[in-house]
Order: C-alpha cells, then structure tokens, then sequence
C-alpha cells in the first residue's frame, strides 16, 4: 500500500482527492492549517464528510478518520518547519502531493506576505522535508495563472511563463523553478499541475460559480469584469482530481531527448514534469452565467465592471501532453458540472 501526504485537505481539490483516493490502495496522511481566508465551516464540513470530526482537531495531532481505516488528518501549518520535518520522519511517506496553499489572485493584492509565508516557505520546507526522506513523487498544485500576459492559445506547458501579473500566479511560478533544483540537483522526481478555472460540489465560495449562484438566488447584483469579455477553461472537480490520480501514479523521468540549446520549460534531462489538467473547451462568462441562470430559473441582476487588476481575459489549456503521457482528457461539460454543483449547493444551504 502506498503511504501518501496529501496538504490542503480541508481545501476544494485537496478534499475531493481524498474522496477519490480512499477507495485505492492508498494509505492516506492530510494536512491542513483550516485558515480563515474562507468561511472555515465549510472546511470543517468537507472534513466530516472524511471522518474527521471538529471537535477532536488539534495542533499536530494525527487524528483517526471515523469513516475510512486508510485515512488520518493533520492540522499543521506548512511554515511550521520543525513539525513538517517530525511528520515525515515519524511516516515515512512513500509520495506526496502538495496542493496547500494561500488561493486566490485578488486576494494577493492586498495580503502579499501570506503569499510568501504560505507558497514559498511552506513549499520549501514540504519540498525539503521530502528530499530529506527520499519521497518517490512530489506531485505539486501550480496554476493556470501562471501565463500571465501570454496570449497565444491554447495555453501550452511548452510555452515560457516568464511574465506573471500577480503575486499569487509569481509565486506559483516559483514553485515550478524550486521543484526543478530540486528534481535536477537531487534525482527527486517531480510534477507540476497547472489547474484551470477549477468549478464543482464543495468549492470556494471566492470563485465566480459559487458567488453568482448565491448572488443570483438572493436577488443580489453580480459584477461582471471586462463588461463580460471574459473567458475560461472551467473544468469540473472530478476531472481535475482523476488528472492528479493518474499524475501521482505515474512519477516524473528525465526527458532523453531535451537540449539545452532550445530548453522545453515542461520538461528536463531532470525527473521533471509540468502538465496543463484544463477541460480544452474555452467557455464565454456571459455563457456560463446564462447556463447558471437557465438551470435556477432566475436572471441574474448583471454589473459590468472593468477589468481587475492582476486578471487576465482568457485562458485555455493545451492538454495534449496529459492525452499522450497519462490517456485522459478532462471532457465534463458545464451544463452538467453546473447541474451538479446546484445539487450539492441547494442540499448544503438547504
């Protein structure tokens, strides 16, 4: 059984992943400091659906899940080093999946040292702590923000990132660099995940379908950027979440035929690997809040905004990579994530 820390299990994709790999052969560590950047109920709720119940939480202590045998969880902060390093000493992980982390473009505007804390030195010292104990995979969470000005479509892991537009995207980008050093100096392999526009039951209530849903159902206004001139990538929960299981299953190698006089930034003579997990079907905002209108039956009272600072206008993953190295291509259509997020909304909100 392979023993596995996932972090930012109290989080949206760290929650699901848990769900999904509780049922394989998986011997399952999360962690998760459960930060109050969002409504921490919803963190405690996502943990209960996994067993772990809110009253027995407590710094650095491992708690058994009441549901799955195959499950503890961790309340740790990442920038806790010298707890990191006993955790992993005391489990001898075989892989570890980081996708813990502070979220969020608009909030780096306004909070930028969390940023570093969390993104920098917490990656750092879960990267380190897994270099120290010989980890087989590190499999980390990057961003589709990452191709900041970039506007040559689809967005391709064989692209150069070099021009980020906010913090959160900038540190995201460090963590791809760190992780290479790191595969490159110390043979450790490691992959990259760039998600894209990441939408389904027990998301974010920061993210457009969760806002727009409650807006729309209290007769609020929704403000819309770049008067409606958006585009995204959205891309189901469970697409993403089968993407990180393949990706974990599968560790990162060198790349044979890489050349330093035309370097591919996704991969390296290193055990290095980025990939793009994106749906490849680029939706218009002004769709995707039709369809959320359409399913509610109710018109949203509409807002048009100019764009925000640190945003893009579009984006959308080339995931041809993940189709020839993995055999998956995330294939959820909006109308049924919608559908199904609706479901989860009205149930949880009653």
């Amino acid at each position: 059984m392979t023993k596995i820390l996932i972090t930012g299990t109290a989080g949206f994709i760290g929650f699901n992943l848990v769900q999904k790999l509780i049922h394989f052969d998986y011997q399952i560590i999360g962690l998760d400091n459960i930060n109050s950047y969002y409504d921490v109920n919803l963190k405690y709720k996502r943990l209960e659906e996994c067993g772990i119940l809110h009253s027995d939480i407590q710094y650095n202590k491992l708690i058994q899940s009441q549901k799955f045998p195959n499950y503890k969880f961790i309340k740790l902060n990442l920038e806790d080093k010298e707890n990191i390093d006993k955790l992993f000493e005391n489990e001898q992980f075989d892989k570890v999946c980081n996708l813990a982390a502070q979220a969020g473009v608009r909030y780096s505007l306004e909070n930028p040292y969390a940023y570093i804390q969390s993104n920098i030195v917490g990656f750092l010292n879960v990267l380190e702590a897994s270099k120290r104990n010989k980890i087989k995979h590190f499999v980390y969470a990057s961003s589709s923000s990452v191709y900041g000005l970039n506007t040559q479509m689809p967005f391709s892991v064989h692209h150069n990132v070099d021009h980020p537009i906010s913090l959160y995207a900038a540190s995201k980008k460090s963590n791809e660099l760190i992780a290479h050093s790191y595969s490159y100096l110390f043979k450790m392999p490691t992959t990259g995940l760039r998600f894209f526009t990441v939408y389904g039951p027990w998301g974010r209530p920061d993210m457009a379908l969760f806002i727009f849903t409650k807006a729309i159902l209290e007769g609020q206004k929704i403000d819309i950027y770049n008067n409606g001139e958006m585009y995204r990538d959205f891309t189901y929960i469970d697409d993403i979440v089968e993407g990180v299981k393949r990706v974990i299953e599968q560790n990162a190698s060198p790349n044979l035929n890489w050349h330093s006089n035309y370097p591919d930034p996704a991969t390296s003579p290193a055990p290095y690997q980025i990939y793009n997990i994106g749906n490849n079907n680029t939706v218009n905002l002004m769709d995707f809040i039709y369809e959320i209108e359409s399913q509610l039956g109710k018109k949203a009272i509409k807002n048009y905004m100019p764009m925000q600072a640190g945003d893009v206008k579009g984006t959308s993953a080339d995931v041809n990579d993940l189709i020839k190295n993995l055999n998956y291509k995330p294939n959820t259509s909006i109308k049924k994530g919608i559908e199904e997020f609706l479901k989860w909304y009205n149930n949880y909100y009653k």
